[in-house]
């Protein structure tokens, strides 16, 4: 059998290891040992022709391509070795590959393997760029392109909390899109990703979704992985893309718009409401407080997101009140 047989079965034994909840972490523990047996070394020119860039950042880079053999277009993700440790990149891999199965995840497609300065893998295109190429500042995002974006990110990150996975980097840049109308979307980026309960600590910066439990970590202080991280970064995004703002920079009381929020989430009776909350409606301001609960006990499931599919979310503009003076807003013209 060649380098490439063997590879194509080994990544279907893989493929075929289940992540059962209850015992995720074992599982995929498994899974990752046994994927650093069979990492080839391979020269990426000799079995893929590059066509263009998709996409780089801090990670490294993602080349859309053709493998010369079978003429299967592909997204390969190439990962710096000296910012990452293999076991990471085989997390990231391994999840990727088994959520597969969910329509609206992309899909790993059992190719992975190294050259001297990268790991790599592969995973499906998506060709009509991120959600976040769709965003215009101060504008948003028409409505039904949201809803039909937030039904299936709900249905995929439910099905992540129902293999007992967290995604943690939930973020329009890692909605991928098939087509312009958001009628096919795609969750990615599993980089963070990691089982619930797995005590994980502050990024180095914290972005508008992080959640305001991350937020307030200390240095050493460790905190358990929960679904409630996402569903806290699936409503900032909402808000986002529906209004063209970020609520808050960072959810802390020392960010004033955050502390705005907060008082008003507490005391909408005697609370000023935020700016930019005044164009939502009152299904869509339920929908998006319960994913914004700050007591993480209390947060709403993604799921519930499906409930208010058919309520309009977005109040016609002349209903809407006098936008404050753009100075005292937050814009989206930059990514985070």
């Amino acid at each position: 059998m060649t380098l490439e047989g063997r590879r194509e079965s080994f990544s279907s034994t893989v493929a075929a290891m289940k992540l059962v909840p209850g015992d995720i972490a074992k599982r995929l523990e498994e899974m990752v040992l046994l994927t650093a047996q069979n990492l080839p070394q391979v020269e990426v020119t000799s079995s893929y022709t590059i066509l263009r860039e998709l996409g780089s950042g801090s990670y490294g880079h993602v080349l859309m391509a053709v493998h010369q053999r079978q003429g299967t277009p592909m997204a390969l993700k190439f990962v710096h070795k000296k910012d990452t440790e293999l076991q990471d990149f085989l997390s990231e891999y391994c999840i990727a590959l088994t959520l597969g199965a969910h329509p609206c995840i992309a899909t790993a497609l059992g190719i992975a393997f190294q050259t001297p300065q990268h790991y790599v893998f592969a995973q499906e295109l998506a060709l009509a760029n991120d959600f976040f190429s769709l965003m215009v500042p101060q504008v948003g995002v028409p409505e039904q392109r949201v809803k039909r974006c937030a039904l299936q990110l709900a249905s995929a990150l439910d099905y992540m909390e129902t293999k007992g996975l967290v995604h943690r980097d939930v973020k329009p840049e890692n909605v991928l899109l098939c087509d312009p109308e958001c009628r096919r979307i795609k969750l990615t980026d599993f980089g963070l990703s990691c089982p619930r309960g797995h005590l994980i600590e502050a990024l180095p910066e914290s972005l508008p979704y992080t959640a305001p439990e991350l937020c307030v970590l200390g240095p050493k202080a460790r905190l358990e992985a929960q679904p409630s991280l996402d569903t806290w970064a699936l409503g900032v995004l909402l808000f986002c893309v529906l209004t063209g703002y970020f609520p808050w920079l960072t959810a802390v009381p020392a960010d004033r718009h955050y502390r705005t929020f907060a008082c008003w989430h507490r005391s909408p009776r005697f609370a000023p409401r935020p700016p930019h909350w005044e164009r939502l409606t009152p299904p869509a301001l339920e929908m998006l407080k319960g994913l914004l609960m700050p007591n993480p006990a209390h947060r709403h499931p993604a799921k519930e997101v499906m409930n208010y599919i058919k309520a309009p979310w977005l109040l016609p503009e002349t209903q809407s009140r006098v936008w404050p003076s753009r100075d005292h807003l937050l814009g989206t013209s930059r990514r985070c």
